[in-house]
């Protein structure tokens, strides 16, 4: 079985790294978290930008072993780092800047082709162009593509949308999401962004004061009421669904999941069959003790109390199970009380279409 393994420790004057991490070596790992928090630091060691104790393994590679004094330079580690400004050549063209990366890699070990580059980030209309004529999602799509370029064994991702505006980001995203399906390069993708480790990332590392607070698949540590995530604002659940049908007319999708149907209102396109990952805010999840009737909600679950956990003022976060699949409703505590909730108590789940996201 494939994995990326790293036990990196990093000493400051006020600040100390020390991780295990034990990833998937396929899919987007990420790694989440406040700032500070050592995300960048983990990254930088793992390329060997930043010398760390410990050791690294990539895929049955091993690129660090301090106690067998191995040490591979960050050149000859076969990685790509997009960072969080795309630090093109101004002076190079698009194609050119692309080109770039090829330079000191034989001919024998490329596993990701020029064309088959720009043909998952879209930039066949762009090569000729300078970065400087670019928009801020446009240059850093050319960055992706610049490292795909070199065919990595690991493709590292610093923050890669978090120098861009809410347009540019909801441009982009798609092409990570192609990029996911499409090419088996392992991807660990830095965040502080709750929507974009949902949207893109299959296993997740939280990361405290330097240390890993928990690691697992993102759908399980998302919906955990014990961990940050669940906290606040963006507090939400994954599911993991495929398309069952698309009307272009009004816009709206039905996917199928564990625990049945889920409409919601989608202007991106989307094949029968083809998996979707639909985000549920907990804010805009009801509860009630019978189904509803002639209501405008869309979607109606059928889901068991697992958890009832006190939250901000006023407010408790309801852990759910959906026939496997775990959901979190943030109700008010009076709310609470006049249901009467309780671990093991069967309810009806409402969530309306236009608060899932796709």
């Amino acid at each position: 079985m494939s994995t990326i393994a790293a036990r990196l420790a990093v000493q400051r004057v006020d600040f100390r790294l020390d991780v295990d991490l034990q990833l998937p070596g396929h899919g987007v790992s990420a790694l989440f978290g406040p700032s500070g928090c050592g995300k960048t630091t983990c990254l930088r060691a793992i390329a060997g930008l930043e010398r760390a104790a410990g050791r690294v393994e990539v895929n049955g590679e091993v690129w660090q072993d301090d106690a067998t004094r191995t040490w591979r330079p960050t050149h000859r580690r076969q990685l790509g780092y997009v960072f969080q400004e795309a630090s093109l050549f101004p002076h190079l063209t698009v194609r050119a800047n692309m080109e770039y990366g090829l330079r000191r890699l034989p001919p024998e070990r490329r596993r990701v082709s020029l064309g088959q580059a720009v043909q998952l980030l879209g930039l066949s209309e762009l090569l000729a162009r300078a970065p400087l004529t670019l928009s801020g999602g446009e240059r850093q799509r050319v960055a992706i593509a610049r490292a795909l370029a070199a065919s990595p064994r690991l493709l590292l991702m610093d923050e890669p949308l978090a120098a861009l505006d809410a347009a540019r980001k909801a441009e982009v995203l798609p092409y990570l999401e192609r990029l996911q399906r499409t090419l088996d390069i392992p991807v660990l993708y830095v965040s502080h962004s709750a929507d974009e480790v949902a949207r893109l990332a299959g296993h997740l590392v939280l990361l405290e004061h330097g240390r890993v607070l928990a690691q697992g698949p993102t759908s399980e540590l998302l919906a955990r009421a014990d961990l940050p995530l669940a906290r606040g604002e963006h507090a939400g659940a994954l599911i993991e669904a495929s398309v069952v049908s698309h009307n272009r007319a009004d816009h709206l999708l039905t996917a199928r999941f564990g625990g049945g149907l889920l409409r919601l209102v989608s202007t991106r396109e989307h094949a029968v069959g083809e998996p979707v990952r639909l985000r549920v805010p907990a804010r805009d999840v009801s509860l009630a003790r019978s189904a509803p009737e002639g209501s405008s909600i869309l979607n109606v679950l059928a889901v068991r109390v697992t958890q009832i956990v006190p939250d901000e003022p006023g407010q408790a976060l309801v852990t759910l199970d959906c026939a496997g699949t775990p959901l979190l409703a943030r109700i008010t505590r009076h709310s609470c009380t006049a249901l009467a909730l309780a671990p093991g108590q069967m309810l009806h789940a409402q969530v309306k279409g236009v608060a899932l996201a796709d």
